[in-house]
């Protein structure tokens, strides 16, 4: 692996950590779990920019150190579960080249709160099911707005130079 690519997959991982802290600072809208992801502004945007190898490891890397700096045993568990079925969803739909990029963030951000639901059905029951319409609405609304700034940095940065 080439040292400029060494080097950006770092800044995206630093920038993405950096945005995870930022989002734990604003406070919820009223409805507990609901987040904007703005991390995943930087996983949308390596994953169209770099390769979705990439993207997968930017994002594991962050969910991890995030939640070794920030978080505790728990928050691991929901991020982990949450990144990965959304991730695996964004690299299936991506291949799929007639869809934007707000398009792959809607369903990453549906597909994380899923992952996050059922990580909670397996720590906690299946009493927290009946949470979901409102988190599948919350990941329809946050995957657009993440997605359409995903997209403009993806047309507008250009890696090449």
């Amino acid at each position: 692996m080439k040292t400029k690519r060494i080097a950006l997959m770092a800044m995206c991982i630093a920038l993405a950590m950096i945005l995870s802290y930022v989002e734990s600072q604003i406070p919820s809208p009223g409805i507990p779990g609901v987040k904007l992801g703005l991390a995943n502004i930087v996983v949308i945007f390596a994953l169209y920019k770099l390769g979705w190898k990439e993207a997968v490891g930017i994002s594991l890397l962050r969910v991890l150190l995030v939640s070794l700096l920030f978080g505790h045993v728990a928050s691991f568990f929901y991020s982990i579960a949450g990144a990965a079925l959304s991730l695996a969803g964004m690299i299936l739909l991506k291949r799929i080249d007639k869809l934007s990029c707000v398009a792959v963030s809607v369903l990453g951000g549906v597909l994380h709160n899923l992952g996050q639901i059922l990580m909670a059905v397996v720590l906690m029951g299946r009493n927290v099911v009946y949470y979901l319409p409102v988190l599948i609405l919350s990941g329809v609304a946050a995957g657009v707005a993440i997605g359409a700034v995903s997209a403009l940095l993806v047309h507008r940065v250009d890696l090449q130079a």
